[in-house]
């Protein structure tokens, strides 16, 4: 199943984490739902791409990476026009809860505790592209 916009492409989500072994897993998930992945090891990876001018219709960031925290990246992405509408899930391992208030606070439109299921995340990802639309 693939979910195609008006011109017929498929969506890009744009994927951050600093862990290759999740960066790996979500982006395998997040294409076998059909869309297109861009992925970023850290912060200042996914902060060029946002910046890149490329089309995302989903966003999902680690909490905790290096050089730009997630929550960073979601206030930034609030103060510009064209990433505003942007849905983000954000994701951790860390058992703070001021981090879902904080990722939410921010601007995040979902948070995904780590580890989470397949299932857990076609879900979010559904529902946050849904909503976005």
């Amino acid at each position: 199943m693939s979910v195609e916009n008006i011109e017929g492409e498929k969506g890009h989500i744009l994927v951050a984490d600093d862990d290759p072994a999740i960066l790996r897993l979500v982006k395998t998930i997040v294409e076998k739902e059909g869309y297109i992945v861009e992925s970023a090891r850290d912060g200042k990876e996914a902060y060029k791409l946002l910046q890149s001018g490329q089309k995302f219709s989903a966003a999902v960031f680690d909490v905790v990476m290096p050089y730009i925290q997630g929550t960073e990246l979601v206030r930034y992405m609030q103060s510009e026009k064209q990433l505003m509408n942007i849905p983000v899930i954000m994701m951790t391992a860390e058992q703070n809860p001021r981090l879902s208030s904080d990722s939410f606070s921010a601007g995040a439109v979902a948070f995904l505790p780590k580890p989470f299921t397949t299932t857990q995340l076609q879900a979010m990802l559904r529902m946050c592209i849904h909503s976005g639309q």
